[in-house]
C-alpha cells in the first residue's frame, strides 16, 4: 500500500434551500455504506445573526454560500457516486467543463471559510451579531417617538448602538434625527 491518503475539502453543489436535507442524506448514507473512513465532515458554512424585525429580536442561521456545502473527504469513485446519487444535489463543483475530477479547495480558501464559521460561533457566545435591515439611502417611516409619522431617508447606520440617523423634513428643512432601529419601518 502506498502513502496514506489525506482528507481535502471539496465543494458540493445542491439546490438552494436544500443544504440541510442534502447534509442529512449524506451523513445517513455515509454510515449505511460504511464510508466514515473516507468522509470526515459534511459542513454547511453558516453564521448566526440576530435580526430586528418589527421591534423584535430574532436569531437565525444565515448561509454564506446558498446552494453549496463542503465535504471533507478522501475523494474516490465511491464518494463521487454517493454525492451524485443524493437527492437535490448537482454534484461536485469542478473548475472546467472537461474536468473528470473536482479540484479540492486551496488551503487559504478553507482557512478563510472555516475562520468565518468559527468567528460566528464566538460572536454568538458573546451575544450575537446584529443584522440591521436598513442601509444608507433607504426610505423609512418613523413609527414611534417624538418624530412619529415622519418619513425620512437613512443617513447613517450605527450597528453597535442599534441606532439610525434619519433625515426628516421639519418645517421644510432636512434635519438629522437619531432613532432606535425598532422605531422605524420601511416607507411604503
Amino acid at each position: 500500500m502506498t502513502a496514506e491518503k489525506q482528507y481535502d475539502w471539496y465543494v458540493v453543489r445542491c439546490f438552494s434551500g436544500h443544504e440541510k436535507k442534502v447534509k442529512e442524506y449524506l451523513e445517513r448514507e455515509m454510515e449505511l455504506q460504511g464510508l466514515e473512513d473516507k468522509i470526515n465532515e459534511v459542513l454547511i458554512p453558516t453564521e448566526t445573526v440576530v435580526e430586528i424585525r418589527s421591534g423584535k429580536k430574532r436569531t437565525r442561521e444565515k448561509n454564506f454560500f446558498p446552494g453549496y456545502l463542503l465535504l471533507h473527504t478522501i475523494y474516490d469513485e465511491e464518494v463521487n457516486n454517493l454525492v451524485q446519487g443524493a437527492p437535490s444535489t448537482l454534484g461536485f463543483l469542478k473548475s472546467g467543463k472537461n474536468d473528470k475530477k473536482p479540484n479540492p479547495l486551496r488551503k487559504h480558501e478553507v482557512k478563510r471559510i472555516l475562520g468565518r464559521v468559527k468567528d460566528s460561533e464566538e460572536m454568538m457566545e458573546q451575544g450575537g451579531k446584529i443584522e440591521i435591515p436598513y442601509n444608507e439611502g433607504d426610505l423609512v417611516k418613523v413609527i414611534d417617538g417624538p418624530f412619529k409619522d415622519f418619513d425620512g431617508t437613512v443617513q447613517e447606520v450605527n450597528t453597535d448602538k442599534l441606532k439610525l440617523r434619519v433625515l426628516v423634513s421639519i418645517f421644510g428643512r432636512k434635519t438629522p434625527v437619531e432613532v432606535d432601529v425598532n422605531q422605524v419601518e420601511p416607507a411604503t
